[in-house]
């Protein structure tokens, strides 16, 4: 107990000696900045942190997002297909219009050729008959010739056989020409041939025949120009 009290009797001297000393100012402000320099390393460290989080701030504000990258990559791809869709729709344009010109070329020139042909053809049909008339005009001159002789000589004899020559020179004019003459007396009545006129009874041919040709029907090659005007027995 003694102890303990001796030893409470000595702070208190101690405390009354510190307040009887007077408070040195420098003490006080080395106690309150003990270290200027150490103050401005941690103030330059301060602010070195602040920009350090400020750019990473501002790299983590910069930096795109993946959704971001995404959505301008889906932009690209789709500008990209409509510049190579409008580009596929000219060239079908320039197709379509230089098909259409060859279309408009061809209907031209269809129609130049329909106009060309349908002219021919009936230039064709006018001087069909062109050729035979220029073999006719032979017999024709003879005809006059044969006619003339005739008024100045009545020579029947001579009349007869100039006749007889057109009417040869007549006959080679047809056959060159394919034209031949129809039989008719004494074959079965055909209606595709001949063209009856009358019946008539007939002791010397059966029923059905022709027994009289009254006018010669001809045929050019296969087909019946005019039927034989004919008689037939019954």
């Amino acid at each position: 107990m003694a102890e303990h009290e001796k030893q409470q009797m000595e702070l208190e001297n101690e405390q009354q000696v510190n307040e009887e000393q007077p408070e040195n100012p420098e003490n006080k402000e080395q106690v309150d900045n003990p270290d200027p320099q150490g103050s401005d390393i941690d103030e330059n460290e301060r602010q070195k942190d602040e920009g350090a989080e400020g750019e990473s701030g501002t790299e983590q504000a910069s930096a795109p997002s993946s959704g971001e990258v995404d959505l301008k990559k889906a932009l690209e791809e789709r500008d990209r297909k409509i510049e190579q869709l409008e580009a596929e729709l000219e060239e079908a344009r320039r197709t379509a219009e230089e098909n259409y010109q060859k279309w408009l070329r061809a209907q031209a020139d269809f129609d130049n050729f329909r106009k060309r042909t349908r002219t021919e053809k009936e230039e064709m049909q006018k001087y069909a008959s062109l050729s035979v008339i220029e073999k006719l005009l032979p017999c024709m001159d003879n005809f006059e010739r044969a006619l003339t002789a005739g008024r100045e000589n009545p020579d029947f004899d001579s009349l007869l056989k100039g006749l007889e020559m057109i009417y040869a020179q007549m006959n080679k004019l047809l056959e060159e020409e394919e034209v031949k003459p129809i039989e008719a007396v004494g074959t079965p009545f055909n209606p595709e041939y001949h063209q009856a006129v009358m019946q008539v009874e007939s002791e010397e041919h059966e029923e059905g025949i022709v027994v009289e040709e009254m006018l010669k029907g001809y045929m050019l090659k296969d087909k019946v120009i005019r039927p034989s005007m004919v008689k037939v027995s019954k």
